[in-house]
């Protein structure tokens, strides 16, 4: 009988405040910020958690956060390309946009959110119909990648006030160092400007639309403008026969440091500019109006005429001619003197990114404080307070912090896990920080301060907790007081590992400085006084055994019989517990030995170390059974699976889990060497993991300072099924990928040619083959030879029978059970896949397709579009695929007797369609024109005027520009 297993499966990852790989959106009150795969809803004055936006079984990483003007939408690109349009509301994703190959590191929506644009590290730049859920068009030009993206509203003094014309410029910046304007009803770049000497790594263009800011990686700030007259007109030859700019350079502005700017932000409603160009701080500009900067000119022309006054008094030397001019010239107002620094934001730690709260509620109940929102690099996120601009003898304005959201979350990375015996408490160690988790609840209920942590372990009983750091301490602290009882001042270097014997009296701890040292755990009164009060364990050293090199990981055997040490060496010698007598040397690592674990009979232990390699003995002669090449980098924990307590009639097993840098957490079996399973879902090196006493769950902590639980679940395994699995999904990754390979042209060379070499057409279609769209295209496929076969058979059945004679008395051929079961036509069941195919992914599953399909599928539509069914998705395929198949279907007879039909029944469907929006169209004019008419007369008659002088106000109005009055 083939052995089963029983499968794991990840739950939540958790100790996430908020991951570095993205940018975050603030909103006043909420935030929404990464979680590595997830996107994370902060209410951050409560510190509280309200969202968790996780797709199941998506894992690439969250790149850029963007919210929707319709407010419910945001949009969240991944680092494998997609992008998904996710609802706030639901929490649940609304579409899947495929298009690039690479990460996605820029996202913009226009003004009404009905388009999206996005940046990848591809190059590429897609513009996206979010309505229609497809992409338009790929815009090439750019040699590296995009860092930022700006839709760009043209408004001309030509052009009537009233009118709302979509947006049709678009603004990317890149780190090839160039800004592009790009014209959208024409598909092509317009202008392209060298902004800087270095990598451009933002830009934000103001409310106005007049000016934009770039910062490049020199720590430059520049300023230019746009020009909104040249822009109405479009592309024109001045006088010379140069080509008209659009945009313009207009000034530099001076940073307080010269180091990367990296992001780049204006207020949406108030006179602010944020720059961030060094790790900590955020720069804060005020932005003045002219007649400020007019008044503060005159003011300092004043206080030079009294001192020219005063020095003429006095009988000194006159003032220069410089400054007489100066006094006398009405000097223009330059944009420097527009912009002045204002206040400098100092965060905590390292800033990722930062955001303006815009809920005009939260700002306004603050009493004119500004909001701006920080997410740091280190796993934490804090809102500051900034003030209004205060009078010049006030001093200086200083920004506050209101609130921080730190506590369910490690600054640094999750170096040791433990869990306690009952698998309630998990406790994991950071440098600088020990927390304590209720694993049922994944709340975090403690945090102590500590040291460097390295080791740890739950002490018998579970209230406390000892933690073994890098400067040689041992630390103690009380589980229920949260506080840090004594300080066991052990070894003079760090200490690599501690362990409890398995009787619960005694524990050894590991050190650099090449001791191994032995502990007796002792029970003493706390509270001296109170006979009552708990007994808490104290350690007292009892002796100490010195090695010839430093000691990395010490394990008891759960019998009580051996001791395990690990050296530097490579080496893991074995001594008697007791008498501390030499046993076993077991060597063959060709590294040291990281971590290693006894079996629950003490008959194997199972070693691994940074040569990627795990070794599994026996205990009885320190023969190596097996060496398996385990992980593809440093192998950094292994731990034996404890007994499960719910199997009454099983012996333990020898099944193992380990963890590595290559960020994979994998089950083992030792007695037939096999790998169980592989479990991925960390973004960063595994340095950490805890096993469950009871046996159902594994806890793993990581670089990315997420701490995860993989449960085991009843579902059975079988590794033959696995291994195909894995194949499997290899096949289809790579079938993909082939798909999407890009034929460079003839003549262009291959990968290592002159990137300056021809670079293709400028706007091309967006197309992306993922596994998705094969299947979706195999299920169209599969449906159009259900259903040709089934109307063949009807076809043959029919002719039979209008011979006549005997055949006549056929009985009719039994319908397609899968037809019987949905109780539909052919027709019709071809359109119900079609249908339940996402909007999305439907053009790249069409091109899956073979001619020969085509032709088929063109019956089909010329029935749909009889039939008066779906007439939008019958258009949008039949545009799709003459588009796509134009020369084939041009070249081919046997189209034309489907054409001609299908264009007879699509035109009488479209028209119907057409007078069918037209109507409503009319019907929603009317019913505007009408509560327009009312508003106006509600608006007239507060102010208790008479009909006449209605009449008049109304005429004056439509003399004068219209201004649309809002409700």
């Amino acid at each position: 009988m083939v052995k089963s297993y029983l499968r794991h499966g990840p739950t939540e990852a958790f100790g996430l405040v908020c991951s570095n790989s993205s940018n975050s959106h603030y909103d006043g009150k909420l935030a929404y910020v990464p979680a590595l795969e997830d996107v994370l809803v902060w209410d951050v004055k409560k510190g509280q958690m309200l969202a968790m936006w996780h797709e199941t079984g998506h894992r690439a990483e969250v790149t850029c956060i963007l919210r929707s003007p319709q407010k419910d939408t945001f949009a969240v690109g991944y680092a494998d390309g997609s992008i998904r349009l996710w609802s706030a509301s639901a929490s649940s994703v609304i579409a899947t946009f495929n298009g690039h190959k690479k990460a996605i590191t820029a996202l913009a929506f226009d003004d009404a959110g009905v388009r999206l644009a996005s940046g990848s590290q591809d190059t590429d730049l897609i513009l996206w119909d979010v309505v229609g859920e497809a992409g338009l068009f790929r815009l090439r030009g750019h040699r590296d990648q995009i860092t930022a993206i700006r839709f760009i509203t043209p408004t001309s003094s030509a052009a009537p006030s009233t009118s709302t014309a979509a947006p049709s410029y678009l603004l990317t910046s890149s780190k090839d160092t160039f800004l592009k304007l790009w014209d959208l009803s024409t598909q092509h770049c317009v202008q392209t400007i060298v902004a800087h000497r270095s990598e451009v790594w933002t830009f934000d263009v103001d409310n106005k639309h007049e000016l934009v800011f770039t910062g490049s990686a020199e720590g430059e700030l520049k300023a230019w403008r746009i020009d909104h007259e040249a822009l109405a007109e479009g592309l024109r030859e001045n006088e010379s026969g140069e080509v008209a700019k659009l945009i313009h350079s207009v000034a530099t502005l001076p940073l307080s440091s010269n180091h990367r700017v990296s992001q780049i932000t204006f207020h949406p409603t108030r006179p602010f500019l944020a720059v961030q160009s060094h790790d900590r701080t955020v720069e804060l500009f005020r932005i003045r109006t002219e007649d400020e900067v007019r008044k503060k000119q005159a003011r300092r022309r004043k206080r030079m005429k009294e001192k020219m006054e005063e020095r003429k008094a006095q009988g000194k030397e006159p003032i220069t001619s410089a400054d007489a001019d100066m006094v006398n010239a009405n000097q223009d107002v330059q944009l420097v003197d527009l912009f002045t620094p204002y206040l400098v934001v100092r965060a905590s730690g390292k800033v990722r990114s930062f955001d303006f709260g815009d809920d005009d509620a939260a700002a306004a109940s603050a009493k004119g404080v500004t909001q701006l929102f920080v997410a740091l690099a280190t796993n934490a996120l804090e809102v500051y307070g900034v003030p209004p601009p205060l009078k010049a003898k006030e001093g200086m304005p200083e920004a506050t912090r209101i609130y921080s959201v730190d506590l369910p979350g490690h600054r640094t990375d999750v170096r040791t896990l433990c869990l306690s015996s009952d698998d309630a408490l998990l406790a994991s160690g950071s440098n600088g920080s020990l927390k304590i988790w209720n694993i049922k609840t994944t709340a975090c209920i403690r945090t102590l301060e500590c040291g460097n942590a390295v080791c740890s372990t739950f002490l018998p009983g579970d209230r406390q907790i000892a933690v073994g750091t890098k400067s040689g301490e041992i630390l103690i602290y009380d589980v229920a007081s949260s506080s840090l009882i004594e300080t066991v001042k052990a070894h003079t270097a760090t200490v690599w590992s501690i362990h409890v014997r398995a009787d619960g009296e005694a524990l050894v701890s590991g050190s650099a400085d090449k001791d191994v040292k032995f502990w007796e755990l002792e029970k003493k009164q706390a509270d001296s006084d109170n006979p009552r009060s708990v007994r808490l364990y104290t350690f007292v050293h009892v002796r100490t055994l010195k090695m010839s090199d430093d000691v990395l990981s010490v394990r008891y055997s759960p019998n009580g019989k051996y001791l395990a040490i690990a050296l530097l060496d490579s080496t893991v010698k074995v001594f008697y517990q007791d008498t501390l007598k030499f046993f076993l040397s077991l060597y063959g690592h060709k590294l040291p030995v990281l971590s290693m674990d006894i079996s629950a009979d003490s008959k194997l232990i199972v070693t691994c170390s940074a040569d990627k390699n795990v070794k599994i003995w026996g205990l009885d002669f320190g023969d190596c059974h097996r060496s398996i090449f385990a992980h593809d980098e440093s192998v950094m924990q292994v731990a034996f699976e404890k007994h499960d307590v719910r199997d009454l009639d099983t012996k333990p097993s020898h099944y193992f889990w380990t963890v590595g840098k290559d960020r994979m957490v994998k089950y083992w079996d030792g007695d037939n060497f096999e790998n169980i399973q592989k479990l991925e879902g960390h973004h960063g090196e595994v340095w950490a993991l805890a096993v469950s006493n009871a046996g159902k769950f594994v806890v793993t902590g990581s670089h990315d300072k997420s701490i995860r639980v993989w449960e085991k679940l009843d579902e059975p395994l079988f590794l033959e099924e696995e291994r195909e699995r894995e194949l499997e999904n290899l096949y289809e990754t790579g079938i993909a990928e082939t798909l999407n390979r890009t034929h460079a042209p003839i003549g262009s060379g291959a990968d290592d040619a002159d990137p300056n070499a021809a670079l293709g057409a400028e706007v091309t279609t967006v197309s992306k083959q993922t596994t998705e769209t094969l299947m979706a295209g195999e299920r169209i496929m599969e449906a159009l030879e259900l259903a040709d076969a089934e109307i063949a058979a009807f076809r043959e059945y029919e002719e039979a029978k209008a011979k006549g004679g005997l055949s006549e008395q056929i009985a009719p051929p039994p319908r397609n059970p899968v037809l019987a079961a949905y109780d539909v036509e052919p027709e019709e069941y071809v359109l119900k896949v079609v249908e339940k195919i996402p909007g999305t992914a439907l053009y790249d599953a069409l091109l899956v397709l073979p001619f020969g399909k085509v032709v088929s599928l063109m019956q089909y539509l010329n029935v749909w579009a009889q039939r008066n069914w779906n007439i939008i998705l019958t258009s949008r395929i039949i545009f799709f695929l003459l588009k796509t198949h134009y020369r084939q279907i041009v070249a081919n007879r046997v189209m034309r007797t489907a054409l001609i039909p299908l264009r007879k029944h699509l035109r009488e469907s479209l028209r119907k369609q057409k007078d069918l929006v037209a109507y409503n169209l009319a019907a929603l004019k009317f019913i505007k024109r009408q509560n327009d008419a009312q508003r106006i007369a509600d608006f007239y008659e507060e102010e208790g005027m008479d009909e006449e002088k209605v009449r008049e106000r109304i005429a004056e109005g439509k003399k004068r520009k219209r201004v649309a009055i809002k409700a």
